[in-house]
């Protein structure tokens, strides 16, 4: 046995419960068109479940062995939202928005981007 923090059990269920939200991100993304949707707290329960961070540099990859270097939210394929953004709607967190910087995760890459 491996002394891993999260099994494959833990990170399967966490994309499963992300992929289950994306038809109801739609939904509240139109709801919200006219008002700014506010920012994302690091300490909100699903932030903190899914351990995200605005800041994609300060992610300890001893720690979190999902972590890619060169990761973060703009080149990640759940960020919707204008590229160059810095704050950007996120399919896993509805009716809020991410840092373009930050990271989580869920995060998969981009088709097309480069991490590194």
């Amino acid at each position: 046995m491996t002394d891993r923090r999260y099994d494959r059990r833990t990170v399967l269920k966490s994309a499963l419960a992300g992929l289950a939200a994306l038809p109801a991100a739609g939904l509240v993304q139109t709801a919200h068109a006219q008002a700014a949707p506010p920012h994302l707290d690091e300490k909100d329960p699903l932030a903190a479940a899914m351990g995200y961070v605005h800041d994609a540099k300060k992610v300890d990859a001893n720690k979190v062995p999902q972590y890619k270097k060169g990761a973060h939210c703009a080149n990640c394929l759940q960020m919707t939202g204008k590229d160059g953004d810095e704050w950007r709607p996120c399919n896993i967190f509805p009716g809020k928005v991410v840092n373009a910087n930050g990271w989580c995760k869920v995060w998969v890459v981009k088709p097309g981007a480069k991490v590194g």
